[in-house]
């Protein structure tokens, strides 16, 4: 299954409050505490961070909130995200296979992943769940079919 595919996907999550072509972001000058208050509101586990609203400059997670309140106590709300943001955001076209996706989401130890076009803008934002939600169809096809060839019809 494509990533465009796994993108069209999202509009049957148990988010209908969340339009699938919707891409949250927030700017890298908001604080800890207006991206907590944002994964809150969106219920979400991921941020992007864009100036522009457009291309990612970052990525922030509910991980990264909760190590950072771990390491620093509750003053470290009033920073910037700039600061504490995953800079080396990992994107994807919506081309490439689900599995190949997957496959880096494991590998690299995160959960979301922003997809982009040839100019490097945003056209959403695929989760782990997304990926794995996508190949879990793609076998039930599969079996279905098999069964299908097995029983003659």
């Amino acid at each position: 299954m494509l990533v465009k595919q796994l993108l069209s996907m999202k509009s049957d999550t148990a988010k209908p409050w969340i339009e699938s072509g919707l891409i949250v972001t927030i700017k890298p000058d908001a604080t800890l505490a207006e991206a907590a208050k944002l994964l809150a509101e969106q219920r979400i586990g991921a941020v992007v961070v864009s100036s522009n609203g457009r291309t990612p400059e970052g990525i922030l997670s509910e991980r990264d909130i909760v190590r950072q309140l771990g390491n620093h106590g509750p003053d470290v709300l009033s920073k910037p995200i700039s600061g504490i943001m995953t800079k080396s955001v990992q994107t994807c076209t919506a081309g490439e296979e689900g599995m190949a996706i997957l496959q880096r989401m494991t590998e690299g130890r995160f959960r979301h992943m922003p997809v982009v076009d040839g100019q490097g803008d945003m056209l959403g934002v695929i989760s782990i769940g997304d990926a794995v939600s996508g190949r879990l169809k793609e076998l039930a096809a599969e079996k279905d079919a098999l069964t299908g060839m097995i029983m003659g019809s």
